[in-house]
């Protein structure tokens, strides 16, 4: 579905960019990111046959925007500059968007979620119908007012985390470390600029084929990866810093080894499971108001 050509080199001086167009940083490992995408240039190509198969015949997936100049600062085709410039294109899917679904409007958040699929797209409809799936149907309640589906599912983490990784939990709560203060993007931007960019829509492929499971499923694997190394945190500050570095190096970078893990590093979880915790959590933050 997606292109498999890398950023090519630029000239002396010029900032390098990856094929989505976002800037590279100048420590970036090419040697091993070449390494890598050698053997996932193959994965690419599987998985472009087997997409094609699948979604053939099929149809297809039918305030205020004070943060538009804040949207993907390093990424060129959103600056101003561009030609096209995607910025443009991001504020009529928004705009539509909130005049479709009222009871949502704006939410910060939908923008980065608006500019990766206009940038995988390249279509404004179809980007508008994806926004639609995912903010009316896979993740109901996340980018409403009160974000009452956000704050659940984070609850639910934790509750998660409780039942397979219960030493992390104990941790957490022995130094009164809130999940929303250290997981709160990982949800409501779908762990855009959190994880690589072939990673996160490797996520998305999965989140829009399998559901909302599925962040759960990554965010599990994430903690449960790194156990020990977020065990040796030994106050608050270095717990939230802990969280920062899992997301970060060879693990995350290697996108599809990682998401082989996502659905065997948690073991089983249902979604019967799941609902029953998002009743009780959902409850819990109404109760707090």
């Amino acid at each position: 579905r997606r292109g498999g050509t890398r950023g090519r080199c630029g000239r002396a001086g010029v900032p390098q960019v990856d094929p989505y167009g976002f800037e590279r940083p100048d420590d970036f490992d090419y040697a091993s990111y070449e390494a890598f995408f050698s053997r996932y240039l193959v994965v690419l190509t599987r998985r472009a046959i087997k997409w094609s198969k699948l979604l053939k015949g099929k149809n297809s997936v039918q305030k205020s925007l004070k943060d538009m100049n804040r949207t993907f600062p390093d990424n060129v085709k959103f600056r101003k500059t561009a030609d096209p410039c995607l910025q443009h294109t991001l504020y009529n899917v928004l705009v539509a968007y909130g005049h479709h679904n009222k009871a949502v409007g704006y939410c910060q958040g939908m923008n980065f979620i608006a500019g990766y699929l206009i940038l995988i797209t390249k279509n404004e409809e179809e980007s508008f119908w994806l926004l639609d799936a995912l903010i009316g149907r896979i993740l109901p309640d996340y980018y409403s007012p009160a974000m009452l589906g956000l704050k659940t599912d984070q609850e639910v983490l934790g509750e998660l985390v409780k039942m397979k990784v219960p030493a992390v939990a104990e941790l957490m709560e022995r130094h009164g470390v809130m999940w929303t203060l250290v997981v709160s993007r990982w949800f409501i931007c779908l762990f855009i600029d959190i994880l690589p960019v072939e990673t996160v829509l490797r996520i998305w492929d999965c989140l829009f084929y399998e559901g909302s499971k599925i962040i759960f499923r990554v965010a599990l694997t994430l903690i449960k990866q790194h156990q020990a190394f977020i065990l040796e945190a030994t106050n608050f500050p270095d717990i939230c810093d802990k969280f920062k570095q899992i997301t970060k190096g060879t693990f995350v970078t290697e996108c599809h080894t990682f998401m082989q893990k996502i659905f065997t590093e948690p073991g089983s979880l249902s979604m019967a499971t799941i609902d029953k915790l998002r009743e009780t959590c959902r409850e819990k933050v109404l109760s707090q108001g």
